[in-house]
């Protein structure tokens, strides 16, 4: 726990929900120290002026409220680079929530060094993920910055605590909060999640009304949405021919993903801090752009960086997930998932239809796809047949010495 006497300045990230709205007024009460709020647009999809005026209202100085659109260098400089390695955690999460926390964390920082602020909070739990994404950030661009972590200072232990200190320092609720919600949901321009309450029990079904992101697969059209995806060097640059920034690729693929009923995850992940937890995702764009990518890659990359791609994959998820997206580790992955993009243009045209992403066309200027190496018609003559006999021959000489051997001591 922080000296309370020694801090004077913190940078809080802020959503202006009702949590970090208490956090905001616990800081002030229990620290007696200047808030600053940090709010980041990811593509959210909410305003972001409900949570000025609440900071406003809260007591926070107009100069102390900092709001900014990351929405273009959230998709441009961390989903992009996780998606040219494929990344996904336990095989099947897309890390929608992992990789937004270094870049908030990052910019809580950048604002605590210009304004001379000397400490930072967030207002994750202390018993998820997040608090880890967020605090290793913080300590590897600031290793001397004090964090404060309310969850696991306070003695706040129920909503109905929470609902208590809010009334009591007049801070307002939504009415649906005033019960126990029945999930929690944390969203951006890459995925909503959504877990807690209702979806703690992983024998049950996700009910229909947990879904923000996406239709239903029963509900989408009868017809199917065909899509090109353009790329350049691995990142995608434009659909259907059209260039287009990185966040409105994104923007665009989530629409197209959202009424084909695409990108839904019932997982029961492995969390950093030890337990499991069950979470609902919705990834509609990054379901399309992680099937297109994949599918420029398999005429793009060679046999031996194409499967050396695959098996550091999991070890850069696990890098994302567990919150070292700063650390010397990913960065050296990270070089080498680059180095391996530098031919990864083209297009590819895809079929969207009812929950399902299927690759049906891929062209590119750098393909080593060879049809004359490949048909089984007649007038080929870049590959000999009779070449396979030796290379058989010389793969196989281990295994008929193993054969021997056991033929030899009767097994």
């Amino acid at each position: 726990m922080a000296s309370k006497k020694a801090v004077k300045k913190v940078v809080l990230a802020y959503s202006g929900g009702l949590d970090t709205s208490i956090i905001l007024k616990w800081l002030q009460t229990t620290y007696g120290c200047e808030v600053v709020t940090f709010t980041a647009d990811l593509g959210q999809g909410e305003e972001l002026g409900p949570a000025r005026d609440k900071a406003l209202l809260l007591g926070i100085k107009p100069e102390n409220i900092f709001m900014e659109d990351l929405r273009e260098t959230f998709v441009k400089d961390y989903v992009f680079p996780m998606f040219r390695a494929n990344a996904m955690y336990e095989g099947l999460y897309l890390l929608g929530t992992s990789i937004a926390r270094p870049l908030i964390a990052k910019r809580q920082i950048e604002i605590a060094e210009q304004i001379g602020a000397d400490a930072v909070s967030h207002g994750a739990t202390g018993k998820g993920n997040d608090q880890v994404r967020f605090e290793l950030t913080y300590y590897a661009l600031k290793p001397d910055v004090t964090v404060i972590a309310p969850w696991r200072e306070w003695d706040l232990a129920s909503r109905e605590q929470l609902i208590k200190f809010a009334e009591q320092h007049q801070i307002p609720i939504a009415k649906d909060k005033r019960g126990e919600a029945p999930f929690s949901v944390d969203a951006n321009l890459l995925h909503a999640s959504s877990e807690g309450k209702v979806l703690e029990d992983p024998s049950q079904e996700v009910p229909d009304y947990v879904y923000s992101r996406t239709d239903g697969p029963e509900s989408a059209p009868d017809k199917a949405t065909y899509i090109t995806v353009d790329f350049k060097e691995g990142d995608a640059v434009g659909i259907d021919g059209q260039a287009m920034s990185p966040a409105t690729i994104l923007t665009r693929l989530n629409e197209l993903g959202k009424i084909n009923g695409i990108g839904r995850l019932d997982l029961v992940e492995n969390r950093f801090v030890g337990m499991k937890s069950r979470g609902m995702y919705e990834t509609p764009g990054g379901t399309i752009l992680y099937f297109a990518h994949r599918a420029i890659e398999s005429i793009t990359l060679d046999r031996g960086a194409a499967h050396l791609k695959d098996e550091i994959m999991p070890k850069y998820a696990e890098l994302i997930y567990n919150g070292f997206w700063f650390s010397p580790e990913r960065e050296m992955l990270q070089a080498l998932i680059d180095k391996s993009q530098e031919f990864v243009t083209g297009t590819v045209r895809l079929k969207l239809y009812k929950g399902n992403v299927i690759v049906v066309g891929r062209d590119s200027p750098y393909s080593l796809y060879d049809q004359d190496l490949v048909t089984f018609e007649e007038g080929a003559v870049a590959y000999d047949h009779r070449d396979a006999a030796g290379f058989i021959k010389l793969n196989a000489l281990r295994l008929r010495t193993l054969g021997q051997r056991k033929k030899k001591l009767g097994l």
